[in-house]
């Protein structure tokens, strides 16, 4: 889902076989997706954990593997129903995520990528990962025919599952939090386990002078509150009603990111918002120079803002999954969901000022310290993780004790994986309680 501002580390390899592999090194496949930039952002964290674990990443991007250019027809008319007609893309959403199985045009489309994806992946590849619901499908389908030998992976990357994530034969399903967790498993998804976010390390809580020094590079107020407005890549929802309704409660000064929305970016100017970016390099220092942070879409962005300490609140929300991650956020205790404008002033002065903010701040942070990762997963479906290059001595001392978690960690994935939904279910509400202890309740497959 379109929700993503950093570019990404370079471009996507070409779609041909992989180079043969290093003795004693172990390739894994990402599959995403370029529609917006979350699906990406997610894929990006996922290679760059690996990597560090010894294993070669290759990068793919499934609309590459649909033909012809059904890949941007599909990207296309995914925008242009946000854009243009949200309520459409409500029904469709609600419509897909309602049927026991995608829909017939749905099949078709995902049968025609199997042979390339087949084609694509390297002999020698021990695991394929998606971070892309459609690319799901079609591992899920290889899968379960015998055609993909190798283990598959799904990282849910939205807070809510929507029926198309849970695709039959996919080995393992990973979660960035119990809440999700727990709904996929209500959906039959099978080996659902929490691994938490896979956010770029940037996104840390601020310290010492780094606000102030962020403020002044983006050339922004020093002394007021400021509210961070962010509308995905491609910066679309009611942006501009949001931005002024902000301002107009005079509780915290509106700092709006457009994404690539260029004429949105000029609209807010002629609106009188004083602090609009398009395209922002660098959004870990602009979380650093600001205060809360005002999504619609419940992506990758939200849980950045969470690793920096930000609070979140959701408004003003796109149809579909801008709507039901808003609400598994809010059920999380991770984001505050504002329904209503005359809302709007009263929780984002909790959120800069109260104990909402600072319970959403310590839950934040918790999340990103605590979840295992997704290394633990994978490397227990793909016989261990390899043994990286001999470091030295100094840190070689590091590696053993490095080793000795990731050894410990790999022996107790799945008690992660049951623990994590239930205490966090029991600790934090007992109304969250039943549902979450429902994953836990049944055939965990």
């Amino acid at each position: 889902m379109p929700d993503r501002h950093d570019p990404l580390p370079g471009p996507m390899p070409p779609l041909s076989a992989a180079p043969p592999q290093e003795p004693g090194v172990r390739r894994i496949a990402v599959i995403s997706a370029s529609v917006g930039a979350g699906h990406d952002g997610a894929a990006a964290g996922l290679t760059d954990r690996l990597t560090a674990h010894g294993f070669l990443v290759d990068r793919y991007d499934f609309l590459d593997l649909l033909p012809a250019r059904a890949g941007k027809l599909l990207c296309g008319g995914y925008h242009r129903l946000l854009t243009w007609a949200p309520e459409g893309y409500q029904r469709l959403y609600k419509a897909t995520d309602q049927a026991s199985r995608p829909g017939a045009v749905w099949r078709a489309l995902f049968r025609s990528a199997e042979q390339p994806t087949l084609r694509a992946l390297g002999p020698d590849t021990c695991a394929v990962i998606s971070t892309y619901p459609g690319a799901s499908q079609v591992l899920g389908a290889l899968r379960q025919r015998g055609l993909l030998k190798v283990p598959t992976f799904t990282y849910l990357t939205d807070f809510s599952v929507h029926a198309m994530w849970v695709a039959p034969g996919i080995d393992a399903h990973l979660a960035v939090h119990a809440i999700p967790a727990a709904q996929a498993h209500a959906q039959g998804a099978a080996g659902v386990t929490v691994a938490g976010p896979v956010t770029d390390p940037r996104f840390a809580p601020t310290t010492g002078s780094q606000r102030p020094a962020a403020r002044a590079r983006f050339g922004l107020p020093e002394r007021v509150p400021l509210a961070l407005l962010v509308a995905g890549s491609w910066g679309v929802g009611p942006v501009r009603r949001a931005a002024a309704e902000i301002r107009e409660t005079g509780v915290a000064v509106p700092v709006v990111v457009c994404g690539r929305n260029q004429a949105l970016a000029e609209q807010l100017r002629q609106d009188g918002i004083e602090h609009v970016f398009g395209w922002v390099d660098d959004m870990p220092g602009l979380m650093h120079a600001c205060d809360v942070l005002v999504q619609n879409a419940g992506g990758l962005t939200s849980l950045e803002a969470v690793a920096a300490g930000l609070p979140v609140a959701s408004y003003r929300c796109i149809p579909g999954h801008g709507r039901t991650n808003a609400q598994a956020l809010e059920e999380a205790g991770l984001a505050a969901w504002i329904r209503t404008p005359e809302d709007l002033g009263p929780v984002l002065a909790e959120l800069l000022h109260g104990e909402r903010g600072q319970a959403q701040r310590a839950a934040g942070i918790a999340l990103h310290r605590s979840a295992p990762g997704p290394l633990p997963a994978v490397a227990a479906r793909c016989g261990g993780a390899p043994t990286p290059p001999a470091p030295s001595r100094t840190v070689r001392r590091l590696g053993r004790r490095r080793l000795a978690l990731t050894a410990t960690t790999v022996a107790t994935t799945v008690s992660l994986g049951v623990a994590a939904p239930l205490a966090y279910a029991y600790s934090e509400a007992p109304a969250r309680f039943t549902a979450v202890a429902h994953y836990l309740d049944g055939d965990r497959r």
